[in-house]
């Protein structure tokens, strides 16, 4: 925990997209102030689909129809009952896959 502490959210953001690219998980949870920057800096990562989110429309959608596989908040944006409910949605969804499924791999470059 480091409340209070400034810390360098790009080195958290590194350590947790590692963890999916090395198979040692299959979704990660990352918090900034914003969630942008944690986003931008998973998402440098092959196979990272870091999506920032601040509703639960936008969780489900992430998940379902671009498999999202990480999930940033902002804690500075979202409250703690919305940022709960925001991860229960991105968690409970599934990757729809069919027609997403080729738009997906046309992410990865």
């Amino acid at each position: 925990m480091h409340e209070g502490t400034s810390v360098d959210y790009p080195d958290f953001a590194h350590q947790v997209a590692k963890k999916l690219e090395a198979g040692e998980a299959d979704r990660g949870l990352l918090v900034c102030g914003t969630g942008v920057g944690m986003a931008m800096a998973a998402n440098r990562h092959p196979r990272i689909r870091a999506v920032n989110c601040s509703d639960t429309f936008t969780a489900r959608n992430a998940r379902g129809h671009n498999d999202a596989n990480v999930l940033t908040l902002g804690e500075r944006v979202v409250g703690v009952g919305l940022a709960t409910d925001i991860l229960d949605v991105f968690l409970a969804t599934a990757f729809e896959g069919g027609r997403h499924e080729r738009r997906v791999a046309k992410i990865e470059c």
